[in-house]
């Protein structure tokens, strides 16, 4: 007969494996939901192009649609406070999913930006609602078996592989359909997916019910305030604000590979794709890499990765290039990625999980907005559409974050070593 420790092992395993494999779902389907990365990125941002719309215009439209990722915090709220028929995570996460998959339904069927609009923003707060929930449960099953990186690098591997799938077949799309067309049929694709966190959220998460009371409205109350006297998170979150602040040259890079270097649509896809493929990489050399040194070490090396990366597209000068730097930089920014955030879950109180990990993830998506706008703006109204400075301006920002990790007391930890 089997000792209770035994019992209790093959349970626990039982239970990580099966939020391994919902984490997996999940963000397979934010990966190909979510408007700023999914499928729908780039035939969205083609459509906008073809209709006269400039580089700065183009993101503000998409940063209209990032709104939602800031305010997380609310939706966490709600979420840590409110329980819905009985549960805080669950039936949240099914309400938000059949909203996206709504949302996407509608884009589908209407035309024109003005038409869709409220459409496309339904979808990015149903998938920042998913994200924040799927957030707290990470937080806190992380904590309960001390599995916050494994987890964190679960969801992220997965989300790119979707993001790479999300990135060949929207530049096919783009290619070979007249750009309203390539439009409704990456929305089409998008009202599918969150389907599937439809059928995996019952079979898969396993959530005790939670009801309305004062015991659990005072403990969840306590949990927010230990959060925001938290000095340990208020530097995580200066952190994850430093290190996404650095100004990004996505859409100014679509523009210089389409106008400049002459890429066809479906090459962009394809390596929309190979910076996916290199995150995916990043993801298993970072499984590696968390057995082998500490987390303070870990972060200096992607910050030292991500510096690099971000300065390696100044050797952009053709198809060639553009693939090895595209997957240099998906290595680089997904170990920096899983690094930060299981550092911003492992510092989250309890009860409070789904407002504190929503903010450290708000204070990254809002620096990750500031910085894509303060980017198209420094290309188009200060560097005069010219590229190479606005690269290095990037890179040296994202090396300036490395002055905080000091501060983080990290050194000699374990990457899953309670905080």
């Amino acid at each position: 007969m089997r000792s209770f420790a035994s019992r209790r092992t093959t349970s626990e395993a039982s239970a990580i494996d099966r939020l391994m494999l919902f984490f997996a779902i999940v963000y397979l389907v934010e990966g190909i939901g979510q408007a700023r990365v999914g499928i729908i990125l780039q035939p969205l941002t083609n459509y906008l192009k073809t209709h006269g719309w400039t580089p700065l215009e183009v993101t503000a439209y998409f940063g209209v649609l990032n709104f939602p990722w800031v305010i997380k915090p609310v939706f966490g709220l709600i979420s840590d406070f409110v329980p819905l028929f009985g549960y805080r995570r669950t039936s949240y996460l099914l309400l938000a999913s059949a909203g996206g998959a709504v949302g996407y339904a509608g884009v589908a069927l209407l035309n024109g930006p003005a038409e869709f609009a409220l459409f496309l923003l339904l979808t990015s707060y149903a998938m920042a609602t998913a994200s924040t929930l799927c957030g707290a449960l990470l937080a806190e099953n992380g904590r309960t078996f001390q599995r916050s990186s494994l987890f964190v690098g679960q969801q992220w591997l997965w989300f790119y592989v979707a993001i790479m799938l999300s990135a060949s077949i929207g530049g096919e799309l783009v290619q070979r359909l007249s750009a309203s067309a390539a439009l409704k049929a990456a929305a089409a694709i998008a009202a599918l997916a969150p389907l599937a966190i439809v059928i995996a959220t019952p079979l898969l998460l396993t959530e005790a019910k939670s009801g309305v009371s004062r015991e659990a409205f005072r403990n969840t109350w306590y949990g927010i305030a230990a959060a925001l006297r938290s000095r340990r998170l208020w530097l995580v979150a200066a952190f994850l604000f430093l290190y996404a602040f650095a100004p990004g040259f996505g859409t100014p890079l679509y523009y210089y590979m389409t106008d400049s270097l002459r890429f066809s649509q479906a090459y962009i896809g394809v390596l929309g794709s190979i910076a996916s493929a290199g995150w995916i990489a990043g993801a298993l050399l970072h499984r590696w890499l968390m057995r082998r040194i500490d987390a303070e070490t870990l972060l200096y090396l992607s910050i030292l990765l991500g510096t690099l990366s971000a300065a390696s597209f100044l050797l952009l000068t053709g198809e060639v290039s553009a693939a090895i730097v595209n997957f240099a930089n998906g290595l680089a920014q997904m170990i920096a990625t899983i690094a930060s955030l299981t550092l911003a879950a492992q510092c989250v109180p309890r009860r409070a999980e789904g407002f504190a990990f929503a903010g450290l993830m708000s204070v990254s998506n809002l620096a990750d907005i500031s910085s894509i706008n303060a980017g198209a703006f420094l290309y188009e109204r200060v560097f005069n559409g010219h590229l190479a400075p606005l690269i290095i301006v990037a890179a040296t920002t994202t090396a300036i974050a490395a002055v905080l990790v000091p501060w983080l007391g990290l050194r000699s930890k374990p990457m899953d070593a309670p905080a």
